[in-house]
């Protein structure tokens, strides 16, 4: 029961920072990329003084940082980079889908095979999502932001494997935002991107950087060795309903019956992948 609510708080933060990013770059207050920036900036600086404050030391030169700090920044960059070009529904699509496959694929090849009722629930709330999310109208891929928003799935993928072995989640997750935050702000300049931050932007940004992404990160570590790969791929997809309700709470934004229909379906999908039967 511990380990079910931690990850549901884990997931509702994942989803809080997507209303922000929503509320930040769609009102024009930030743009995608001073967002990721600020984001970054302000989780190092909220992480890196909780463990200080702890007593415990920033293992910012430890080889996990490869993997752990790297594997951010992907995600970071291609996701800011793709989100310009790349319309919302359809990246969020992209993104979950490929960490679905990337840690799927882990889980295989790690000898861990997937059960048949992981693999159905988690192609029943993949179709969910797509039902969701699915953009209306005729769909136009920009290549360019696909590929870049795959990237973003390629590196949050690795970010939550590393993070099954990370052995203190709040002292990784602040070395990994503290070694991230200079590869994320370098490869978004040479990007060429204007940066553009109004007071309210930043506020947004900073405080998911600091809760929402920084504290959810490192909740999100703490909780990832209770989980196989398997489910811990499926549980994400949760995040866009869970982020598509609060905008219909707090945006006032409509929920219609497709998204009624589609949560159900996600919801379901991942009841039945995480799920156990009881024995006969």
């Amino acid at each position: 029961m511990r380990l079910f609510l931690l990850t549901a708080l884990t997931m509702c933060a994942f989803a809080a920072n997507s209303i922000l990013n929503r509320m930040a770059i769609d009102s024009g207050a930030a743009d995608p990329s001073g967002f990721a920036v600020v984001r970054v900036l302000t989780g190092a600086l909220t992480l890196a003084a909780l463990v200080l404050w702890s007593g415990k030391k920033l293992p910012v030169l430890h080889r996990r940082r490869v993997i752990g700090a790297g594997a951010l920044s992907v995600y970071m960059v291609g996701f800011s980079l793709a989100y310009v070009t790349l319309d919302a529904g359809l990246g969020a699509l992209i993104l979950f889908g490929v960490v679905q496959i990337s840690m799927f694929s882990f889980t295989a090849l790690t000898g861990l095979v997937p059960t048949s009722r992981q693999l159905i629930g988690a192609g029943i709330a993949l179709f969910g999502l797509a039902y969701v999310l699915w953009p209306t109208g005729a769909v136009q891929v920009d290549t360019k932001g696909a590929l870049l928003m795959t990237s973003a799935g390629i590196g949050w993928a690795a970010y939550s494997l590393a993070g099954r072995s990370e052995p203190d989640a709040l002292s990784g997750t602040a070395a990994n935002f503290v070694v991230a935050l200079p590869v994320t702000a370098i490869a978004l300049k040479i990007s060429g991107m204007y940066w553009q931050m109004t007071g309210m932007g930043f506020v947004l940004a900073a405080l998911s950087g600091a809760v929402t992404s920084g504290l959810g990160y490192a909740l999100w570590y703490s909780v990832l060795p209770g989980l196989s790969p398997a489910i811990a791929a499926v549980v994400q997809l949760s995040v866009p309903v869970i982020a598509i309700i609060g905008g219909v709470l707090l945006l006032g934004e409509v929920a219609s019956f497709e998204l009624l229909l589609g949560a159900v379906m996600v919801l379901g999908g991942i009841g039945l992948a995480v799920g156990r039967l009881p024995r006969r």
